[in-house]
């Protein structure tokens, strides 16, 4: 995935997530990188009907969130819907996927708190 601009203290940015380009990581699943404050990388995932994640997702250090804005991912048995908050710790790993396509806003923690 890319890096996105880090919003620096005093400093304000907004962007409409369409419009920033999108990064193909498999069949179906595409990334855009969004600003965000020095420690937390901000991202947009788009899973298409059927996709899934390219490879085991881990978190070694750091941990991850998403929340879904749109459709339904599946993590192992569990199918979480819109407005759903998911969050991964460190030492945890996912591979996601959904039958029906999914839109979700995440945050990868590269800091600790």
């Amino acid at each position: 995935m890319t890096t996105a601009e880090q919003v620096l203290p005093g400093q304000m940015m907004a962007v409409d997530v369409d419009e920033v380009p999108p990064v193909e990581l498999g069949p179906g699943v595409q990334v855009r990188a969004l600003p965000g404050p020095p420690g937390i990388r901000t991202w947009v995932i788009d899973l298409a009907p059927g996709a899934e994640w390219p490879d085991l997702d881990v978190h070694e250090t750091y941990g991850e969130a998403y929340f879904v804005v749109r459709g339904e991912v599946i993590e192992g048995e569990r199918t979480h819907g819109p407005g759903s908050y998911v969050a991964f710790g460190p030492k945890t790993s996912h591979r996601p996927r959904t039958r029906t396509g999914v839109r979700a806003f995440g945050f990868n923690y590269d800091v600790t708190g």
